[in-house]
């Protein structure tokens, strides 16, 4: 079962049927969209040369042809590899050398980020720029019948920020995506031909997963004039346009709310806003609801498992009367319907009902294993089971509570930022000794990251020139917005450095932190 079945029965059903829009201006019906696919996928496969399960890049920031190119990967029985357009070169090179991408298509803006990674030693795929004379003339050719794949076989290859600096390629099947779909359709957000998914969050990340929901219940995709997220145009577009639904992070959710209220308006035409990818603080929450009304449904998930643990439907946002309704509204909701989500202690024993535990899932949504990496997938994947690396705690009901993460990762903007890889490059600077990246409460971003430093006896060392080396290694937005000095960090009896502590310190007025110039 390939993927790309759902457009083509889009096509044949409604052929003029909207398919793809950039605001609100109409830029292809799902009978030109099938056809433009079609044509894609013979390009890729007769001009390029690529075969079954060759690998595709998508280094492309929002914009219309980024479902063509996802759906022209599956149609020709290809792995789309998208890659966040807010990375580093170096990553680039990576994700691009790592997968063994033959193509990757970029939007103009990203086509110098995309020499360079190859510059770096990312192998020699083909770059074809969106909007060139080859891309058009590939859009050109005759078209395919869709190639045949197993539901097993990889259809996306989603690359996660890597606790070891080393990003990891967690490999979703068309079963992983279908199954993500159908439960979408069921429990998250139930479509109706005509309504519409905003890109509004990166279609190289959980927007662009909800595109398979969206073409299989043959909806629209609207990206932004913008191609980002803009709060006063999403709020225009949802006063002009109805059935309109979105991913966002808290973070947006929130900068929403507040435009909404500054502007005096409710976004009539807004559908479903499904939020996730961090903690959504309960009083910002309240806030969306007041303004927006019952439109919000939550979803907790992880790219090794697309955007499928729990969920807190619409329902329960609004369900005011019952006794431990802030508890839910602070919870990430219950077990999605086609996953089962235990929360276990070190031996992998289910805890009692309160307390903490990791948080590990199994079902149809869960990756097959991470590309070329067997040791984390050993690590990750065990007797059938996706460990987290999450930490929650379930309550009598079966409600789920994030209460930490093993992995320390940072979320700010709805962004996965792990520290030990920002550590590793501030390392790098000669003067320091000691280095710890932690997240600190951050009312607009969720968190911020700040990194606590210990430097060389005798030397010194500035912001500017920390700054300068992340600038060299990884991408703006992982870059710590604070610095601190001290002259050690707190650790426990075995070495390891305490960040608990650590965030305690912060908020704190210590003399053992001293913010540095």
């Amino acid at each position: 079962m390939n993927l790309a079945h759902h457009l083509l029965r889009a096509a044949r059903a409604d052929p003029s049927a909207p398919a793809l829009l950039k605001g609100l201006t109409p830029v292809a019906d799902y009978g030109r969209l099938a056809a433009t696919v079609a044509s894609l996928a013979v390009s890729l496969q007769k001009r390029l040369g690529l075969g079954k399960g060759d690998r595709v890049a998508l280094l492309m920031k929002n914009e219309p042809d980024y479902v063509a190119c996802l759906y022209a990967c599956w149609h020709a029985g290809l792995v789309a590899v998208p890659i966040n357009a807010k990375l580093h070169p170096r990553e680039v090179a990576f994700i691009l050398d790592n997968s063994g991408a033959a193509v990757v298509f970029v939007t103009e803006d990203m086509s110098s980020v995309a020499s360079e990674a190859l510059a770096l030693g990312a192998g020699k795929p083909c770059i074809v720029e969106i909007g060139s004379a080859e891309h058009r003339s590939f859009e050109r050719a005759d078209g395919i019948a869709i190639t045949d794949v197993a539901i097993t076989d990889p259809a996306w290859i989603f690359y996660t920020s890597g606790t070891t600096g080393r990003p990891k390629g967690a490999v979703l099947s068309h079963r992983n995506l279908l199954v993500m779909a159908l439960n979408y359709l069921a429990e998250i957000n139930p479509i109706v031909p005509g309504e519409a998914l905003l890109h509004a969050a990166p279609m190289s990340h959980g927007s662009g997963l909800y595109m398979v929901p969206h073409v299989l219940g043959m909806g629209a995709q609207i990206i932004p004039e913008s191609c980002r997220f803009e709060p006063d145009e999403i709020l225009d577009l949802t006063a002009r346009r109805d059935g309109i639904s979105f991913f966002a992070a808290p973070t947006m959710v929130r900068r929403l709310t507040v435009a909404a209220e500054a502007a005096g308006v409710s976004a009539p035409g807004l559908k479903t806003i499904i939020y996730g990818g961090g903690p959504m603080y309960v009083a910002d929450c309240k806030a969306a609801l007041s303004v927006f009304g019952s439109k919000l449904a939550q979803i907790y998930g992880q790219g090794e498992t697309p955007m499928t643990i729990t969920y807190l439907p619409k329902s329960m946002h609004v369900h005011t009367g019952h006794p431990r309704y802030e508890e839910r509204l602070a919870s990430v909701g219950i077990s999605q319907g086609v996953v089962q989500v235990r929360t276990v202690d070190e031996a992998g024993r289910d805890v009692a009902p309160g307390e903490i535990g990791e948080i590990i899932v199994r079902g149809d949504t869960v990756m097959s294993g991470y590309w070329q990496n067997p040791e984390a997938t050993a690590n990750t994947l065990r007797d059938g089971w996706l460990y987290t690396g999450d930490m929650g705690a379930f309550d009598a009901d079966g409600f789920l509570t994030l209460k930490d993460r093993s992995k320390d990762v940072i979320i700010s903007g709805g962004t996965n930022i792990y520290p030990r890889e920002v550590e590793e490059v501030l390392l790098r600077h000669e003067a320091v000794a000691e280095v710890s990246v932690i997240g600190r409460p951050h009312p607009e971003w969720g968190e911020e990251v700040v990194a606590v430093v210990v430097p060389v006896t005798g030397k010194r060392v500035t912001c500017n020139e920390l700054d300068k080396i992340c600038k060299a290694w990884i991408a703006r937005f992982k870059r710590p917005k604070h610095y601190y000095l001290t002259s050690e960090l707190p650790k426990n009896s075995y070495g390891k450095i305490v960040k608990t502590e650590l965030r305690t310190l912060l908020g704190e007025s210590s003399a053992r932190l001293e913010p540095m110039d």
